[in-house]
């Protein structure tokens, strides 16, 4: 069980992960203003948090949503702002109290620290109602497309001299010397390409890696690019590209005919190669594999094929949902065989896992 301040500092690096400018002071400032509420006071600790960890009305969505996901319950944006304490209200301890048994009056800690738990979770393992509240915890992932260095440059402070803008400039000064203007090489997002497994082997983390794949298709929809590998290869950008994740998940299901079936990673990513990956959706792309590395099919195939596809790709990253668990080893045949061409192999089983791929694929 998480304490009261571990629990607020957790919100905190939350709201920070989730692109809030939440520095050290406002950390302490945050702390100092819960101290003011009690802890189960549920609308003061958001006050507190709001007051002195957004600055900017457009940070007020990002952080209601953060603070919903950490602690649960129903969402506080409509929560009416309450009065100012007053100079005498007595500074109350940032310790929970252990009377609180669940319902409205659970200690916030205890909400914010099974939080934390079911992130971990293995999502094969979840009940219905922890599957609801994980698919809920899905709206704080923020993902950061992967960038590449573009051709053209653009103005800098530092970096190259930039000859041309230097002498125009100075010819504009009638040929009095002035500053050195300097350039830079410009980004522009790299494309990222999903292949999800979606055979019979799968069927447990099929809803969570879809979701996973609607927010990287949310963050960057003209450069993620979704597949799903059974039996068929199935494009699924355009249905995961709807703005309701509930929506875009049924859409998905439509489009796929296939679902819990057969394994055939060979073929299929064969089928993506010569259909998709060759004309440049794979070129210098960074490509996410999502499979147990079960193969119906013998090995070689899979392995000629994952040559092909690393030759092509900027980066191989592999989410395996088994890599997660303890005393895991890559012995399955697939696995083995996909292993050599795989830059980067990752677990895939929870939450937490899934923004460790994101950051993985971010940084790539």
């Amino acid at each position: 069980m998480w304490t009261a301040t571990e629990t607020l500092l957790g919100l905190a690096r939350a709201l920070r992960a989730a692109g809030l400018p939440v520095t050290a002071d406002r950390e302490r400032s945050f702390l100092q203003a819960a101290a003011l509420v009690t802890l189960d006071d549920r609308s003061g600790v958001y006050w507190a948090g709001r007051a002195t960890m957004t600055a900017d009305p457009a940070d007020a969505p990002v952080y209601d949503q953060v603070f919903t996901a950490w602690f649960g319950g129903t969402a506080m944006h409509l929560t009416p702002r309450p009065r100012p304490p007053s100079s005498t209200t007595p500074q109350a301890s940032l310790t929970p109290t252990a009377d609180g048994e669940g319902g409205a009056g659970e200690p916030l800690s205890a909400a914010a620290s099974g939080t934390e738990v079911l992130r971990h979770r293995d999502v094969a393992t979840l009940a219905a109602a922890e599957r609801a509240q994980l698919a809920r915890l899905f709206a704080t992932l923020r993902p950061r497309p992967p960038a590449r260095r573009a051709h053209r440059h653009v103005p800098a402070r530092t970096g190259a001299v930039d000859g041309r803008a230097t002498l125009r400039a100075q010819l504009r000064r009638m040929g009095e010397p002035g500053p050195v203007h300097h350039r830079r090489r410009s980004t522009t997002p790299r494309r990222v390409v999903v292949l999800l497994d979606v055979s019979g082997s799968m069927a447990p983390y099929a809803d969570s890696l879809l979701r996973l794949a609607h927010t990287m298709v949310r963050a960057a929809p003209r450069t993620t690019e979704v597949f799903t590998l059974g039996t068929r290869l199935t494009r699924v950008s355009a249905a995961l590209g709807e703005r309701d994740v509930e929506r875009a998940l049924a859409a998905a299901g439509e489009a796929v005919p296939d679902w819990s079936g057969g394994t055939r990673l060979g073929e299929t990513l064969g089928a993506f190669l010569d259909r998709w990956g060759r004309r440049g959706t794979a070129r210098q792309a960074v490509v996410v594999i999502c499979s147990d590395g079960w193969e119906r099919q013998g090995p070689d195939l899979l392995a000629e094929q994952m040559r092909r596809l690393h030759a092509l790709a900027h980066t191989v990253v592999w989410a395996n949902p088994h890599r997660g668990r303890p005393g895991y080893r890559p012995v399955q045949a697939g696995i083995v065989a996909a292993l050599p061409h795989v830059d980067v192999f990752v677990p895939g089983h929870s939450l937490a896992s899934f923004t460790e791929l994101l950051e993985v694929v971010g940084s790539a």
